[in-house]
C-alpha cells in the first residue's frame, strides 16, 4: 500500500514539481490548484472501481499529481504572497485544515467504508473533493492581493501595488547554488521522514502492542489533535523569533520524543508521546515556506518550495516503507525507532546550520 506512494512519489519529482513550481509562479497559484483538484477528485473516484493492482498503482500516480499541484505547494506560495508582517499567523491558520482533515477523515472514511463499502467510501470522498474544493478554487481564491485592488498584509507602502511575480528575492540558480538550499532540503527529508514513519504506522504499532482498535484511534486522534495547537500557536512565534531557530526546536522535540515509544506500553507514556510529537510536527510543516521565503524571498517561491517539497517526499513515503521491512524482518519496530529519532534530532541540528543572510536576498516583507 506504502509503495504506491513512495514509487509515484520518486516519479513524480522528477518533472511534476518543477512544472508546478513554474506554472504557480508564472500564472498564479489559483491555477494550479485548480487542475489539481481534479486529478485527486477523480482518481480518487476511480479507485472505487478498480479491479487490478496496476490500477491502484497508475491512480496513486495521478493522485500524487493532484497533491503537487494542489496541494503544499501552491498554498505555501499562495498565503505568503497575501501576507507580510504575520505570515506566520496566516500559515498557522491555513495549516489548520491539514490537521482538522486528518482529526476528520478517519471516523468519515470509517462509516462511509461501513455504510457504503471500501468501493463507495472512495468515490463518495472523489466526489466532495470536487464538488466542494473545485468551486472555491474558482470562484474565491485569488493568486495575488492585487487582483481584488488589495495590499498584501503589512505592505510598508499602502499606495503601491502588491508586487509583480517574480520582482523580488534570490532566483531558483542562484537559491539552488546556495548552502541554504541543501541544508533546508536535508533537515527536511530527514525529519519529515520520520514524521510519515510514525503516523503511518503508529496505530499498527499499538495494535502490537495489545491496545484495542478504539484506544489506538483515540491516540492517533490526540496527536493530530495536538498537531492543531502546534500550527496555531507557534504561528505567532514564528512573527516574533527567528524562524529557522524555531524550526530546529521543534524538529529537535519531535526527534528526542520518539524514544518513548519504547516505552510505549504504558498508558501514561503512549499519550504524552501523542501530545509532545503531536505539537511538533503541528509546527514543522508550515515552517518550511516561512525558512525558504526568510531565505530567499518571493521571487521563485513556488520553484523553489515545489524543489524542496518533492525532495523530502520520498524520504516522507520511503521512511515508512523502510519501518516495514524492518518490521517484517525482525517483528519489531525498535530498530526503526531508533533510526527515525536520529533522523529527527540530525533535521535539528542541519535546520540549525542554516544563515538567512547567506545565499541570496531575502525579501524585504
Amino acid at each position: 500500500m506504502t509503495q504506491g506512494f513512495f514509487f509515484s512519489f520518486v516519479l513524480v519529482a522528477a518533472f511534476f514539481g518543477l512544472l508546478a513550481g513554474a506554472l504557480i509562479d508564472r500564472l498564479g497559484a489559483r491555477e494550479s490548484i485548480r487542475y489539481g483538484i481534479g486529478c485527486v477528485g477523480l482518481s480518487l473516484m476511480l479507485m472505487g472501481k478498480m479491479t487490478e493492482l496496476w490500477h491502484y498503482y497508475v491512480l496513486c500516480f495521478v493522485q500524487v499529481v493532484g497533491y503537487v499541484l494542489a496541494g503544499p505547494i501552491p498554498n505555501q506560495v499562495l498565503v505568503s504572497n497575501w501576507f507580510r508582517a504575520k505570515r506566520g499567523r496566516a500559515m498557522g491558520y491555513a495549516y489548520l485544515g491539514l490537521g482538522l482533515g486528518g482529526v476528520v477523515s478517519a471516523d468519515l472514511t470509517l462509516w462511509l467504508i461501513r455504510r457504503f463499502g471500501w468501493r463507495g467510501a472512495f468515490q463518495i470522498i472523489g466526489l466532495l473533493v470536487l464538488i466542494v474544493l473545485f468551486p472555491v478554487a474558482q470562484w474565491v481564491t485569488r493568486s495575488w492581493p492585487r487582483e481584488l485592488g488589495l495590499q498584501p498584509d503589512g505592505d510598508p507602502s499602502p499606495g503601491a501595488a502588491d508586487p509583480v511575480p517574480g520582482s523580488e528575492g534570490a532566483g531558483v540558480r542562484r537559491a539552488v547554488r546556495s548552502l541554504n538550499f541543501w541544508l533546508i532540503i536535508l533537515g527536511s527529508t530527514l525529519t519529515i521522514g520520520a514524521i510519515g514513519t510514525v503516523i503511518q504506522h503508529f496505530v499498527l504499532f499499538q495494535l502490537d502492542l495489545g491496545y484495542t482498535k478504539d484506544l489506538a484511534a483515540r491516540a492517533m486522534r490526540a496527536l493530530l489533535i495536538s498537531s492543531l495547537a502546534g500550527r496555531v500557536i507557534v504561528g505567532y512565534f514564528a512573527d516574533r523569533y527567528v524562524k529557522k531557530n524555531l524550526m530546529a526546536l521543534f524538529y529537535l522535540a519531535l526527534g528526542v520524543s520518539i524514544p518513548l515509544l519504547f516505552w510505549a506500553q504504558r498508558g501514561a507514556v503512549l499519550w504524552g508521546f501523542a501530545v509532545v510529537f503531536g505539537f511538533a510536527m503541528g509546527a514543522d510543516y508550515m515552517l518550511i515556506p516561512l525558512v525558504t521565503a526568510e531565505c530567499f524571498g518571493l521571487k521563485a517561491l513556488g520553484k523553489l518550495l515545489a524543489l524542496i517539497i518533492m525532495a523530502y517526499s520520498p524520504g516522507q513515503w520511503g521512511g515508512p516503507w523502510l519501518a516495514g521491512k524492518i518490521f517484517d524482518a525482525t517483528r519489531s519496530y525498535n530498530l526503526a525507532w531508533v533510526i527515525m529519532a536520529v533522523a529527527g534530532v540530525l533535521g535539528s541540528a542541519t535546520i540549525y546550520a542554516i544563515s538567512p543572510r547567506r545565499g541570496g536576498p531575502a525579501a524585504s516583507e
